[in-house]
């Protein structure tokens, strides 16, 4: 049987280093340039170009390793925006009652087309239907979510609330995601905002305890479960 081709072929540094400086700047609020600076103090000399190509070449890639260990429950939702080029873009996001986050999508347009594109991923990253969905005042999300009842992509007899104070803990859950972002004084293009928002996510998810195997914050064992994924030692 042929092995499979390894992510890392052709790189001109280590797999171990790649898989690091990509935890790092992807758990951390930390710019490319304190991250080379970070590397340096370590031994390993790469321009902050070279890390902005290994943050999109391999954050959707730790999204995708990820997925199949992670564990959620009831869903709340809320949007908040992200400048890309100057422009606002909409990053739809869901966590549930403790803070786990459901999932999440890059939207150029803040309706109700968008909202079921992210219901939409939403429901195929999940099989267990969610009983209850809360929004904010939102007008796009009743649609939407109608709209899927009536299609039978959402169970029928899952409750809608709109009750704002119930949505908080997803609009604090907002900052840590905007924090990490902050210090990449805003994305270039679209493409590449949503590629480093999969690296930021599906980390602030481990960090979070939901990968059943490894406890909430603890660091070490993140770090091996993560280069493991990669066949890279931590």
């Amino acid at each position: 049987m042929r092995s499979k081709k390894s992510p890392f072929k052709g790189r001109q540094f280590t797999a171990a280093v790649i898989v690091r400086a990509v935890r790092w700047y992807l758990q951390f609020p930390i710019s490319y340039r304190d991250l080379v600076r970070m590397l340096a103090d370590r031994g390993v000399a790469v321009d902050h170009t070279t890390i902005f190509r290994w943050i999109q070449a391999y954050a959707p890639e730790l999204d995708k390793r990820l997925r199949p260990h992670l564990t959620t429950g009831s869903w709340r939702v809320d949007e908040t925006y992200v400048k890309v080029k100057g422009r606002r873009m909409y990053l739809y996001r869901a966590v549930d009652a403790r803070g786990h986050t459901i999932d999440f999508l890059l939207s150029a347009k803040r309706d109700a087309a968008a909202a079921r594109r992210f219901f939409r991923k939403a429901l195929r990253q999940h099989t267990v239907n969610p009983r209850t969905l809360t929004v904010d005042k939102n007008a796009a999300h009743p649609s939407a979510i109608t709209a899927m009842k009536k299609d039978g992509e959402f169970w029928r007899f899952a409750k809608l609330r709109q009750v704002k104070y119930l949505n908080n803990i997803v609009e604090q859950d907002h900052r840590r995601i905007k924090r990490l972002i902050r210090p990449g004084l805003g994305f270039k293009s679209f493409h590449t905002a949503r590629r480093a928002i999969a690296g930021y996510e599906i980390l602030a998810m481990v960090r979070k305890g939901q990968v059943a195997a490894i406890p909430a914050n603890d660091m070490p064992n993140q770090a091996i479960f993560i280069a493991g994924l990669f066949g890279v030692a931590a």
